[in-house]
């Protein structure tokens, strides 16, 4: 079969296309006809070896697919690697079945994407109606997404934060009340400005750097930031214990694979909440592109660029 393989650690230019035998199923496993992955800005940090799981060489990349089950039912998945290839193994747990009015590139941008921002909002935050809510990169795959469902869960201000003219447009266009320029010199001022003056209550945030720590200070008393990614590269200066306390404030992160050790399947109740929400055309999924599997390298290319808009996936039948 035709598979990225990475052999040696760095850039998008380890990405390199390959023959592979077809990955054998371990036990409970099923193996998946894969006509689609997803590129999640996570597979650049395990291209590199930086993300938060060490990985291993030699490494198919790729953390969700959608394809057809042994059955023929159309899935989508997650895995821990090997997405980017025409075959891929995957447990039936982390399998969800894609409904009517669902295409599999849309269940790509809700697997990862939509369910971290369903549980930075409802779990992280726990945005309470009527709230502010700053969303850090608003054109990305989560931001796209989470602009809209701070709106449907009663967000009363969303401010989302982008680095062009085209993401902020489009952040306005999903239901945003107001727009941030990501390259404002002070992003605490920014963020109290676009909110009408007013400290904000919760904060999105996947940049790091000075925006985490400027965002930190915006924080309205009892405010909320989730922290889910590190695109800058950059770690954000510490956070001081006295300051929590003195401006009654709280700083948490999120990884979603914690999702699956809670109770009562809270991954079941955001993946069945998302794949309603689309059906009924209450939520729009934002598509970047899809590019031929042999050019995974260019997609990372331009994910890294941070200049794509919503959701990256690979077409592993061309």
């Amino acid at each position: 079969m035709r598979a990225i393989q990475i052999t040696e650690f760095g850039g998008p230019e380890v990405l390199g296309l390959t023959e592979l035998p077809e990955p054998e199923p371990g036990p409970g496993e099923i193996l998946v006809d894969v006509t689609r992955a997803g590129i999640n800005f996570a597979d650049t940090h395990q291209a590199e070896n930086s993300y938060l799981a060490p990985a291993s060489l030699p490494l198919v990349p790729g953390m969700e697919i959608a394809g057809r089950a042994p059955d023929g039912r159309r899935v989508v998945a997650l895995t821990t690697s090997g997405g980017y290839a025409e075959k891929a193994t995957a447990s039936p747990a982390l399998c969800f079945d894609i409904p009517e009015g669902v295409t599999e590139e849309d269940a790509l941008a809700l697997i990862v994407q939509g369910a971290t921002a369903w549980v930075l909002l409802r779990k992280s935050v726990r945005l309470d109606p009527g709230e502010s809510v700053a969303v850090h990169a608003a054109g990305g795959g989560v931001g796209t997404l989470a602009v809209q469902l701070a709106k449907h869960f009663g967000a009363g201000r969303v401010i989302a934060v982008a680095s062009s003219e085209d993401k902020r447009a489009l952040a306005l266009e999903l239901g945003a009340d107001a727009v941030v320029d990501s390259s404002a010199p002070d992003m605490t001022q920014a963020l109290i400005e676009a909110n009408d003056g007013r400290r904000v209550d919760t904060v999105l945030d996947m940049v790091g750097g000075r925006v985490t720590d400027q965002s930190v200070r915006a924080l309205a008393p009892f405010g909320r930031l989730a922290f889910y990614g590190m695109a800058s590269r950059e770690q954000p200066e510490p956070v001081k214990l006295n300051n929590l306390m003195r401006f009654s404030t709280t700083v948490a992160g999120m990884w979603l694979p914690h999702v699956w050790t809670l109770p009562g399947d809270v991954m079941g109740q955001a993946m069945e909440e998302l794949f309603g929400l689309v059906s009924q055309g209450r939520l729009r999924t934002v598509l970047g592109g899809s590019y031929p599997l042999a050019e995974a390298s260019r997609a990372h290319e331009a994910l890294r660029s941070r200049g794509t808009i919503g959701k990256l996936t690979l077409d592993t039948t061309i």
